[in-house]
């Protein structure tokens, strides 16, 4: 019990260290590709790529989790994140190395944010898995990125390269913190990887509640890759503020998170996940929405972005919670990068499409798009996730 609390503790610092490394460079790069061009497609572009490897890899990576020992597949994500990095401190600045380090950061990530999801149950127990996913996604997008972004800003404006040497750091801090996680032995497989990868579809498709939320958030995640392309664009082009002024847009995003993690996991243990889940959908649309019409002032845009995210973990805490409640121990690798291939793999796609309306119709109609596919989330929530529909699911959990 002492190895798996301290596990746990040790998890968070790894997550504090390598977020804050790619907080920095999630901020660094879309901003020196905007000094470079300030065409949305090109921008959008590099964003795109960024998000691929969700698309390419992770399928692949969720085969890695199962059959390898998870702790591994971290450092192997915190080495490729270090060099990324690295690349960038060094190389001349031009577009093709923003899109080779964007692509490096992406697989970084695939690896080690689903190895870091399969590591929980583990070491936590599936009792509190609400709270803990609270806390991890807080550490994850909320309190690092608070202090990253306008950090970067800071740096960037200051040296090109400074965010990228303070992410090598983090990287290797997040390297070496990670050695002392206690992890369980992978599961011997015997068969082909395409058929393990096709077990962990089965399930989640198999799985009504686990295929709704899926969809759910598919749609989501293709407006929320336009959106997020997009925003360096309206922050320079709309609110007229700098690469310090976009890292406070950054950080008022971040501090959504850190506002809703003081109650997010109280809230689902008193309402329930169904209402919680149902009340996040609408929360979505409204603020985006609503970001579409207000006036350029960056009070009210950092107002309308805080108030996003904090309804955003709320059901971000309940949607990772429940596949890991409802899924086995020994497919929880492969069903994690499932979701996250069939749903943030939309996320270029919607980067890419978000840069061409925002050149056809302006800006805001990527605001507009990406509210409007919330209201029919809104939709397909209110009918599918009811109360009946967990009680079902928690009759087949695994223990």
């Amino acid at each position: 019990m002492q190895n798996i609390t301290r596990g746990w503790g040790r998890l968070q610092a790894v997550v504090v260290a390598s977020s804050s490394g790619e907080g920095l460079l999630m901020t660094a790069v879309p901003w020196l590709a905007a000094t470079i061009t300030t065409d949305p497609r090109t921008v959008s572009l590099v964003k795109a790529v960024w998000q691929a490897p969700w698309l390419l890899f992770a399928l692949f990576a969720g085969v890695v989790i199962d059959r390898v020992r998870r702790t591994s597949v971290l450092a192997f994500a915190y080495v490729v994140l270090g060099s990324a990095a690295l690349a960038l401190a060094v190389a001349p600045l031009s577009i093709p190395l923003l899109l080779v380090v964007a692509l490096t950061v992406g697989t970084a990530q695939v690896f080690g944010e689903c190895a870091t999801g399969a590591l929980v149950p583990g070491l936590v127990g599936r009792d509190r898995l609400t709270a803990a996913n609270t806390r991890l996604i807080m550490l994850e997008a909320g309190l690092v990125r608070f202090v990253a972004p306008p950090l970067a800003g800071f740096l960037v404006a200051w040296f090109a390269g400074g965010s990228a040497w303070v992410a090598v750091a983090c990287a290797v801090a997040a390297l070496l913190l990670v050695r002392a996680i206690p992890a369980e032995r992978p599961v011997r497989s015997e068969q082909h990887p395409l058929r393990d990868i096709a077990e962990g579809l089965r399930f989640l498709v198999g799985t009504r509640l686990l295929r709704t939320i899926s969809i759910v958030v598919a749609l989501g995640s293709f407006g929320s890759g336009a959106t997020t392309a997009l925003l360096v664009l309206f922050t320079t082009n709309e609110l007229h503020i700098g690469a310090f002024g976009f890292g406070v847009m950054l950080a008022c995003l971040a501090a959504g998170w850190i506002a809703s993690s003081f109650f997010a996991d109280r809230l689902v243990a008193r309402v329930g996940y169904p209402a919680a889940m149902r009340g996040a959908q609408i929360g979505m649309a409204v603020t985006l929405l609503a970001f579409a019409v207000i006036p350029p002032w960056p009070a009210l845009a950092g107002f309308v972005l805080f108030s996003t995210t904090a309804v955003v973990l709320v059901w971000n805490v309940c949607s990772q919670s429940t596949r890991q409640r409802f899924t086995p121990s020994e497919l929880l690798g492969r069903v994690l990068t499932s979701h996250k291939t069939l749903t943030w793999g939309l996320m270029p796609l919607g980067a890419l499409a978000g840069g061409f309306m925002a050149a056809e119709f302006g800006l805001r109609s990527v605001w507009l798009m990406a509210g409007l596919l919330h209201v029919v989330n809104v939709l397909i929530v209110w009918r599918v996730l009811t109360p009946a529909a967990f009680e079902n699911a928690q009759k087949t959990a695994p223990v």
